[in-house]
């Protein structure tokens, strides 16, 4: 097998990688110069050609300066030299469960003409790409019981692999057939040829060798003198790393020109077509994570197939969204998960380390982080978050003295009904100001003020007018609605803060315990690692719990059931049918006060708002 090849790209980053290795040798040359220094001036005194008094002190002043540098030039090297590199998170996959799969990348090898990677692990992430792991510390004996790290994969610590390990997109191998993802690997697995060349391999030691011991000053937890000594090392590195920042971005790229190159010759035409397959899977993951786990994960319940879940997704859409409408076709080939002898004991892996990384869950199962098949997630955290949603809605209306309207619950004034929100978020249960201007421009209203009765003005059409900025002066009948929608937003804005402020502290008395650093070899103390989304503002907070008592009160009242749509989560299945019109119902009625199209709803779907509800 060739090691650089021929190609251009390969030339490129060759002379990239040379450049910053002519940076690791300038750095050892001005540290080796004091001392250089020192020498010429003690063998200028021991032959009798430099003496004298100041030559003395030169002499001194060198050799001191020279035996520090080459201390503090020591420290650096070995800190550069056996600080531990950053390591992807990721599930080993060892060749016992995946003889196939190794077979395949191998054969690519070799039409490739390239060395095969060593070893092959999943990322729950739609993403491949090849990762140096020849530091001794990323090879330690295999751990029982731990399949969310690479340990082990590439032997022990007296045998080390030189080519990287393969990392594959989880994803990938569910929803791409056995071709395609073969044409998707091919421009990856094509750059272990440039990797293997010892120029560009002494380069990417030296710099992941710069960021690891940058990473060391940072690290928490040590006595002050040894904080200053790493920050000194730190910024010697950062230094460094300044300097060949380029130069290795532009080695990169050529090794990725490259492979790309050289790929060129294998399943060409097939590669074309699966990139879009890596979009589609792309968009049915994120959305996957972002509707169906990540609710999952708040319940502290975490999907175990999440893998066979992108296909369901995939499909869906291929069925909803006629772009997709050849895509489902593909089903009929073999998948790249037939690749795997236990592809239900990988998703599982992928699905745990895909929890910690986006949600920041524990490593182990227990009783509060505990899988959930697909089968059981509309009962086990559909129905369960809506009744918790609503349960908390109560207590903070409990915590505000919200007690129901005379005539619309049961006698049991304390009941939990969804008419008792209803009227708390009507406009109808505010009074209107008087219609002078001093009454908008002043502060807010106050979050309680006294109930009349309702007015015959549509709330739905003053709270169109609000935001389109302020009313004409003759208008009163936009004066006064402006001025009733600013007393529901008081109501609101008071509700979702309280409520905001409730989740809060659930959440901080259950939060996740951390793994100690040497069960993984990667830092998990600032879990998640990828947030999916920013932390939800308090009028989401409020249209979620509003919906869930909506939710809440069709399944005990009108037989509705709980439901999973691959692409939205959670559903509400009215008579078989998804409740696709519920959202905006409830938008006007937190948004605008306007309880009318909500009410009109329920009527319609035979919804009881006055009955009781069952709460967890």
């Amino acid at each position: 097998m060739t090691g650089i090849g021929v190609e251009a790209g390969a030339q490129a980053a060759r002379s990239r990688a040379l450049a910053v290795l002519r940076i690791r040798s300038r750095a050892l040359a001005v540290a080796l110069l004091p001392a250089a220094v020192a020498v010429v001036l003690l063998a200028g005194g021991s032959t009798g050609h430099l003496v004298g008094g100041v030559w003395d002190a030169a002499r001194l002043v060198m050799s001191v300066l020279g035996v520090l540098v080459l201390l503090a030039a020591g420290v650096v090297a070995l800190v550069v030299a056996r600080a531990r590199p950053a390591v992807s998170p990721t599930v080993a996959i060892a060749e016992e469960a995946a003889p196939d799969l190794y077979r395949m990348v191998r054969d690519l090898a070799d039409r490739l003409d390239v060395p095969a990677p060593s070893a092959i692990a999943l990322t729950p992430d739609c993403d491949s790409w090849l990762e140096d792991r020849t530091h001794p510390a990323h090879g330690p004996p295999p751990q029982e019981g731990r399949d969310d790290e690479l340990a082990g994969a590439g032997g022990s610590h007296r045998r080390v692999p030189a080519a990287p390990v393969l990392v594959i997109g989880s994803p990938f191998l569910w929803w791409m057939r056995v071709g395609e993802l073969r044409a998707v690997l091919a421009p990856v697995v094509a750059g272990t040829g440039p990797s293997a060349h010892p120029d560009i391999a002494a380069a990417r030691r030296f710099v992941r060798g710069l960021d690891a011991a940058v990473a060391v000053g940072s690290t928490p937890g040590r006595c002050p003198l040894t904080r200053v000594l790493c920050a000194g090392v730190a910024s010697v590195a950062r230094l460094m790393l300044r300097g060949c920042r380029e130069h290795a971005a532009l080695m990169e790229r050529g090794v990725a020109a490259a492979a790309a190159e050289r790929a060129q010759a294998v399943d060409y035409g097939l590669r074309i077509v699966a990139q879009e397959q890596v979009g589609l899977a792309y968009a049915g993951w994120d959305r996957l994570l972002t509707r169906v786990a990540l609710p999952a994960w708040r319940m502290g319940r975490w999907p175990s197939r999440l893998d066979a879940g992108v296909v369901a997704a995939l499909t869906e859409l291929s069925r909803r969204d006629r772009l997709a409408e050849g895509f489902a076709s593909r089903l009929g080939e073999r998948p790249a998960c037939d690749l795997l002898e236990e592809p239900g004991t990988i998703d599982e892996a992928a699905s745990l380390l895909a929890a910690r990384l986006f949600h920041g869950g524990p490593a182990e199962t227990g009783q509060d982080w505990a899988p959930v098949d697909w089968q059981e997630y509309p009962d086990e955290v559909v129905d369960r978050k809506w009744r918790l949603d609503a349960a908390r809605l109560h207590r903070v209306l409990d915590a505000q003295g919200v007690t129901r309207t005379p005539g619309t619950t049961a006698p049991d004034s304390h009941a939990p009904t969804l008419a008792r929100v209803l009227t708390h978020l009507s406009a109808s249960h505010h009074t209107p100001p008087e219609p002078p201007s001093t009454q908008q421009t002043g502060p807010a209203l106050d979050a309680t003020p006294p109930a009349t009765a309702p007015s015959n003005t549509p709330a739905a059409a003053d709270g169109e007018t609000a935001p389109q900025g302020p009313p004409a002066p003759d208008d009163e009948s936009v004066t006064a609605g402006t001025g009733r929608h600013t007393a529901v937003d008081g109501e609101a804005e008071t509700l979702a803060a309280a409520l905001t402020a409730e989740l809060a502290r659930e959440e901080a008395t259950t939060s996740h315990p951390r793994s100690t650093p040497e069960t993984t070899p990667w830092d998990d103390t600032a879990l998640p690692l990828f947030p999916l989304q920013p932390p939800r503002t308090a009028r989401e907070l409020l249209t979620d719990h509003v919906t869930a008592m909506v939710c809440c009160a069709a399944i005990d009242t009108a037989g509705a059931t709980p439901g999973l749509d691959w692409l939205d989560g959670p559903s509400l299945l009215i008579n078989g049918e998804r409740a696709a019109d519920l959202t905006p119902r409830v938008l006007s009625l937190v948004e605008d006060g306007d309880p009318a199209p909500l009410r009109a709803w329920l009527v319609k779907s035979g919804i009881r708002p006055e009955k009781p509800v069952r709460l967890v």
